[in-house]
């Protein structure tokens, strides 16, 4: 039964506090403690994790507010499980900056935090989407520091890091073993034929994984498989066992890493490439996924943060996070999480990196200035001319390169997003822009690549404004200006921009 902990607002004239020396008691109230019992573990709102316990039937609940502080103390020290049940009873500044005045007051099993992390991750397996107790609690607290430390939130900064899942990454053919026997494990032995059963034993898992010599490897790897297969055919005809999560998992396992060959009824295993990075990378973590970053491959996830940056703020807070599967892009997270963010606090600047720049969310921002610190992609080397000096028409076709020559042909790829153009092989090869030009010269003509993604994307050319001079010896005078501007259609060769500069 729910029941709120209001016990620690009514002191006990007598308790341990009491009874300490006074120079003592002036060190204590120095410490972190006080400003966490008054900032922190006051400020729970226990009622938001009701819906965890029954309303009026059993026995009162452990006191959230002091599970819920512990999960922080826990983080803050660095405690494992058992350290922290340990620094619980014998340490008193903990138990001051949960409210007890009273040493070994209160009794805590550690099967009772287990018990409690097991009802949030099971309500918010069935709330998903919908409702975020762990959130809606750093909502509440966040909103309590930026109130009374005067924080400014109009400015703020965002960014992303890769999150490896609690899971050690496993080869392909010990994923494909973990995978079968754990639907091996959530099937009746009877059913089981005896190449099935063998999988109940130990003895079977280190013939497979450890004393398979390397180029044993793809066929274990498709023994693997053949068994896979013929245990969704077993279950096929049980309902019961079809519902069951690790039959499941064999059959999405099945689905990403393999093609069934009709012809010979046989799954046979994908090559590397035709692998998506969505698919399954544990059979202990469902949901953690692969993503290659700043060429560091990782399974996991992706944590995307935002934090208010004003400088005039004594302190900086994290505004609001979000935890993804790490093949979701930062445009796309940062797409979700501004909405979130201004609706509980003004911000009129964010600061990101050049990685969340997307041309489909930037007018999806009104009233917010976008900062971005440092653009995604490989910066173009300086002998080179940019692709910019080339004409290009609604960001789909090349028309033109800087040397005024027009392409043979040139289309759009809608699916892949790529801008080509093919030049005359005879031509380029005589242009005196050849060493600088970005093209490919092939064997019958020079070719032009480009992404709709980098066309679309704003830049910013730096550059004189000239009042009656000669602009080539020009020393930027006091009747010129130097000017720094921001094109927004980027498809405007940069030496025409220069030339409507010139007065």
């Amino acid at each position: 039964m729910f029941k709120e902990n209001n016990a620690h607002l009514q002191e006990e004239m007598f308790n341990s506090y009491s009874s300490l020396h006074p120079k003592i008691q002036k060190r204590l109230k120095k410490t972190w403690a006080p400003i966490f019992y008054e900032h922190v573990f006051c400020q729970i709102d226990e009622t938001l994790f009701a819906p965890l316990y029954s309303l009026d039937n059993g026995r009162p609940n452990f006191p959230v507010n002091i599970l819920l502080s512990l999960e922080f103390i826990k983080h803050l020290k660095d405690y494992t499980d058992e350290e922290l049940i340990e620094q619980f009873y014998y340490n008193y500044q903990i138990m001051y900056a949960l409210g007890l005045r009273n040493l070994g007051q209160l009794y805590l099993a550690l099967r009772t935090f287990y018990e409690f992390r097991e009802r949030v991750y099971r309500y918010a397996v069935e709330s998903l989407g919908k409702d975020d107790l762990i959130f809606a609690q750093f909502e509440k607290l966040t909103a309590h520091f930026l109130e009374v430390a005067q924080i400014n939130t109009k400015e703020q900064r965002m960014d992303s890091t890769q999150v490896r899942a609690n899971i050690k990454r496993a080869g392909r053919l010990s994923l494909a073993y973990d995978v079968l026997e754990h639907a091996v494990k959530a099937c009746p032995l009877e059913i089981l034929p005896e190449e099935l059963k063998r999988l109940r034993e130990p003895e079977y898992r280190t013939e497979v994984l450890y004393r398979s010599k390397g180029n044993q490897a793809q066929s274990r790897l498709q023994e693997v498989l053949n068994l896979g297969a013929q245990l969704l055919e077993i279950t096929a005809s049980s309902p019961s066992l079809l519902a069951a999560n690790a039959i499941g998992l064999l059959e999405r396992f099945l689905q990403e890493q393999a093609t069934l060959d009709h012809e010979q009824h046989t799954w046979i295993a994908k090559a590397y490439k035709d692998i998506a990075p969505s698919s399954l990378q544990s059979a202990h973590d469902p949901d953690a996924t692969y993503r290659k970053k700043a060429g560091q491959g990782q399974a996991g996830y992706v944590a995307n943060l935002a934090e208010t940056c004003a400088e005039e703020n004594p302190v900086q807070f994290i505004s609001d996070y979000t935890l993804e599967k790490n093949n979701v892009s930062d445009p796309q997270m940062r797409q979700e999480r501004l909405p979130v963010i201004r609706e509980k606090m003004a911000v009129t600047d964010l600061y990101t990196d050049g990685a969340y720049y997307s041309p489909e969310v930037e007018e999806q921002a009104p009233g917010i200035t976008m900062h971005y610190t440092n653009m995604s992609g490989s910066k173009p080397a300086p002998e080179k001319l940019p692709w910019t000096a080339f004409g290009i028409l609604d960001q789909q076709i090349i028309v033109s390169c800087p040397n005024s020559q027009h392409p043979a042909h040139s289309y759009f790829d809608k699916q892949g997003k790529t801008l080509s153009a093919y030049f005359d092989l005879h031509l380029c090869q005589q242009c005196p822009m050849r060493e600088a030009c970005p093209v490919k010269f092939q064997k019958k003509s020079a070719v032009l690549r480009v992404s709709q993604k980098a066309v679309s994307r704003p830049i910013v050319v730096e550059g004189l404004i000239h009042n009656n001079c000669n602009p080539p010896k020009c020393l930027k005078g006091i009747s010129c200006i130097w000017i720094k501007v921001t094109i927004d259609s980027p498809t405007i060769p940069i030496t025409s921009l220069a030339e409507s500069s010139y007065m």
